[in-house]
């Protein structure tokens, strides 16, 4: 099969969240299955081509958006997976920093910049000399492409044969605009019936809506989108249109996030000799200005700071939490009131806590492989990479008990015979603490916790598995065509 991947995140160019992990990594274990894979999103002001050879081709895509033409320049490269990115560039549209916007602001004109990924995407297929036999849709940046599809096959009636699978990451991020709005990307009015959305349109809506099957990125978080309380008020259209809504589980690279090659970290280890890893948090522990206390259990947090991944619940707990011997590491940005809580707790507790907010990549690989328990107390979680990422590295989660974070993590028994984490039900900073505290309890048990971390290293969390399930998706799409879309126009 031949499958076009569209998002508005891919690793190592740009990233977010985990999107940009799931769409750097899922074309590749397609690619390892025989596919050939895709990848098309923007070129941000912060993606450098030079810095990763990107090479510009002398055509562009010409799209109209906003009343004007745009042409935008073209880059591609091909990865060692043999997988090939292709961005598209327009000056003023998709050249400043941010993804979404910078800082806690997102631009005013996101309903341009993400039609230009759009529209760009149609464009650029339309250019090509056989189109995609089928096209893969990350959250709702990319809604409108299959009402774009539609629109534009009766000018190119290859793209009709095109079928769309439409993935949501996180289904409270909605892509809502002022009606007034489809007439800057190009949407026929009628388009409006049924992206409205409380007085505006959604491209999420339009998304579930019009692709040929829905997906998301876990099988809890799948449930949990069709309810009142877990869909963002989106779950009456889930029901009523996502009849084949399917959880599939997101991977991990083991390629990106492996103790025994990871470049970032000081000292490579594995299951079979996981001592170095003590190593790894004397090293963070020196780097960010910790007292070296080896015996002191290092809590460590790698999150966006926002109301959705709890930090009012470690805000909350923080007091009674740092009265016990314990050093907590946060790295994140966000919310400027967490951001200045969490900076004062640095300023006022040098030798416990240490919290950093720039993006540093490596940082956040040294403090998953430092620290001895990894904490994510979710609202809402719809997979979760970083527990995946913990758990390889031998530091025991501390979740919440919601989507994805309930598909990966056991809770473990009280005598550590079982269980691969310590899980917390009630959203309350108490039952956080309670958590953190079993874990805490179970440190001090040293060799049943050796044995907890050796479990959980031995985890399979690769992205084989999760491949094959979407590669059956897309067959059930083509049925009896191998071929897919005619390649001529």
């Amino acid at each position: 099969m031949e499958i076009l991947f569209v998002s508005p995140e891919v690793v190592p160019f740009s990233k977010v969240g985990g999107l940009g992990d799931v769409v750097g990594a899922l074309p590749k274990a397609l690619r390892a299955l025989g596919h050939k894979v895709t990848v098309l999103s923007l070129r941000y002001g912060s993606i450098d081509p030079a810095e990763h050879a990107l090479a510009r081709r002398l055509v562009k895509v010409k799209v109209h958006l906003g009343g004007e033409h745009v042409d935008a320049e073209v880059y591609e490269t091909r990865l060692p997976s043999g997988v090939t990115v292709v961005f598209l560039g327009a000056p003023r549209i998709s050249d400043r920093p941010g993804v979404y916007g910078e800082g806690a602001n997102a631009y005013e004109d996101n309903h341009l910049r993400f039609g230009l990924l759009c529209k760009g995407a149609v464009a650029w297929m339309r250019m090509q000399p056989r189109v995609p036999d089928l096209v893969h849709l990350h959250d709702w940046t990319t809604g409108i492409i299959p009402a774009l599809l539609k629109q534009e096959a009766k000018d190119d009636p290859r793209l009709g044969l095109v079928r769309t699978v439409f993935t949501i990451h996180n289904a409270a991020h909605q892509g809502t605009f002022p009606v007034s709005t489809l007439a800057d990307v190009g949407l026929h009015p009628a388009a409006a019936a049924h992206m409205e959305f409380y007085g505006q349109v959604s491209w999420l809506k339009a998304g579930i809506i019009d692709s040929d099957r829905v997906t998301t990125v876990s099988p809890t978080y799948a449930h949990e989108i069709v309810t009142p309380v877990g869909g963002a008020n989106m779950d009456g259209v889930l029901r009523a249109h996502a009849k084949g809504l399917v959880g599939i589980l997101n991977g991990i690279d083991p390629g990106v996030w492996n103790p025994s090659t990871d470049p970032h970290i000081i000292s490579r280890y594995d299951v079979v000799d996981p001592l170095p890893k003590a190593r790894c948090k004397t090293a963070l522990q020196k780097a960010l200005g910790l007292p070296v206390r080896p015996d002191t259990p290092v809590l460590g947090m790698v999150a966006r700071l926002d109301t959705q991944k709890g930090i009012d619940l470690l805000l909350g707990c923080a007091s009674q939490l740092l009265r016990q011997d314990v050093q907590l590491v946060v790295q994140g940005s966000g919310d400027p009131e967490f951001t200045t809580a969490l900076a004062a707790l640095a300023k006022d507790m040098p030798e416990k806590v240490a919290f950093r907010t720039e993006f540093d990549d490596g940082l956040a690989h040294r403090i998953i492989a430092g620290s001895d328990l990894f904490l994510v107390p979710s609202r809402f979680e719809p997979s979760g990479l970083t527990q995946l990422y913990a758990m390889r590295y031998g530091t025991v989660p501390v979740v919440r008990n919601t989507g994805g974070l309930r598909d990966t993590v056991v809770d473990c028994d009280a005598s550590l015979g079982t269980g691969t984490g310590f899980v917390f039900d009630e959203l309350t900073p108490d039952a956080f603490y309670g958590a953190i505290a079993r874990g805490l309890s179970a440190y001090a048990q040293t060799d049943r916790f050796a044995s907890l971390r050796r479990r959980v290293m031995r985890l399979d969390h690769a992205w084989d598995r999760a491949a094959r399930r979407y590669a059956a998706i897309y067959r059930e799409l083509l049925p009896g065509s191998e071929d897919g879309p005619s390649a001529t126009a």
